[in-house]
């Protein structure tokens, strides 16, 4: 597992409707790669795009089924293993917007 991976839960998640859903890896990969931690920090993904600056728009070609939104204002602890179908990983691209994405939501200044 590194950051900047999509996955989708075979489990059953309250907050998203008891739905299964994605979420972008958005922890450092010291953490995500290490197999004696068992959670990393994820970025919700989701089919409805607000157009919002904390937003990274997805589509097909980043392996979803429709064009969504990593919406990372609202960052989540995830359990690894509740992580259980990877669908592809970020381009350099998509990664350099998700970190701006990132900023803008936790307001970090450069």
């Amino acid at each position: 597992m590194r950051g900047g991976e999509i996955y989708r839960t075979k489990a059953k998640v309250p907050e998203r409707g008891h739905k299964p859903g994605f979420y972008v890896v958005v922890s450092r990969n010291f953490i995500a790669e290490n197999d004696d931690i068992s959670t990393v920090i994820c970025a919700p993904v989701y089919s409805e795009i607000l157009g919002l600056r904390s937003e990274l728009v997805l589509s097909s070609e980043d392996g979803l089924p429709r064009d969504s939104a990593v919406r990372c204002d609202f960052l989540t602890l995830m359990f690894k293993k509740k992580l259980t179908h990877f669908v592809g990983s970020l381009s350099a691209d998509k990664i350099k917007h998700l970190n701006h994405a990132l900023r803008y939501a936790l307001e970090l200044r450069d």
